[in-house]
């Protein structure tokens, strides 16, 4: 399902490919770009992308969105998440496989969710949330690894310690993460997730969230 700038669907009480909430948009052709096996229910809305961004909403697949979900435009959303009640994106948001949000969170505009990372009930989170990580409260902060979710999709005991000791080293060890991002370098190898993680939080953007 490819919503186009000529093609507004309206699903049962959602719509999808409405123009951008942007005061930029002068009705350029953007695009609202949905992938397959997505559940999208009542009351969702999707806007299209603008011209200053991706030019682009895109929505992943086998994603489920449940009632009140709404994407602003540009945003970027991986496969297999869920995003639950009125869970709310700005624009320019990017949202990686697995990631989760809880009803009502917020997440600000340019703002980057990881992939297998989870949002508790009301959060409203204003920085980037790393991968494999927990968060909850306005506004967020991380309560450690989002362990039970990396053993269901099949994360080995090895690959769990070792986003555990990242994660400690982050969140824990008092160093700054400048300091940490170098000690990670060497944990980092041969271990992808560990790699992942790392080049996550080298990406400044709106900075990782930390405080707790």
């Amino acid at each position: 399902m490819v919503p186009s700038a000529c093609q507004l669907l309206h699903l049962p009480t959602s719509v999808l490919g409405d123009e951008p909430q942007d005061k930029k948009y002068r009705g350029e052709p953007t695009r609202l770009e949905i992938g397959d096996r997505n559940t999208i229910r009542e009351f969702c809305t999707f806007n299209r992308g603008t011209t200053q961004g991706a030019g682009a909403t895109r929505l992943g697949n086998d994603n489920f969105m449940m009632a009140y979900v709404h994407l602003a435009h540009d945003c970027q959303v991986g496969s297999f998440t869920t995003f639950t009640d009125n869970a709310s994106l700005a624009g320019h948001v990017q949202v990686g496989d697995y990631a989760g949000l809880g009803g009502f969170t917020s997440v600000h505009q340019f703002a980057r969710v990881g992939a297998y990372s989870f949002t508790g009930l009301g959060t409203v989170l204003t920085q980037d949330l790393p991968p494999y990580i927990l968060a909850a409260g306005n506004p967020a902060v991380p309560y450690g690894l989002n362990w039970r979710e990396l053993k269901r999709r099949g994360f080995s005991e090895s690959t769990i310690r070792a986003l555990k000791s990242a994660y400690k080293l982050v969140y824990r060890s008092g160093l700054s993460l400048k300091e940490a991002e170098v000690q990670l370098m060497q944990p980092a190898n041969g271990a992808p997730s560990v790699q992942r993680f790392l080049d996550f939080i080298s990406v400044r953007g709106r900075g990782i969230i930390r405080s707790t």
